[in-house]
């Protein structure tokens, strides 16, 4: 079943110049733009949790004697 969007003409322009190819149709490309929009999205979730776990490992590497030390020299 299709179904008809309205958008703007400047967004219709940007699809048009981002084709991989002449022939390819929106559906298509809305397909793929989800996709990588899906990858980029949990993978951004993965480097947060990433961030997260190192950040209290990260504190105790930073935080010591031994490098104050060598802040003030």
């Amino acid at each position: 079943m299709n179904t008809t969007i309205q958008i703007e003409k400047s967004i219709l322009k940007a699809l048009k110049e981002i084709k991989d190819y002449p022939r390819q149709t929106y559906n298509e490309l809305l397909f793929k733009m989800i996709h990588i929009f899906k990858n980029f999205k949990n993978n951004n979730n993965y480097n947060e949790f990433l961030h997260k776990v190192q950040q209290d490992k990260m504190k105790e590497f930073w935080d010591n004697k031994e490098d104050e030390f060598w802040q003030n020299v």
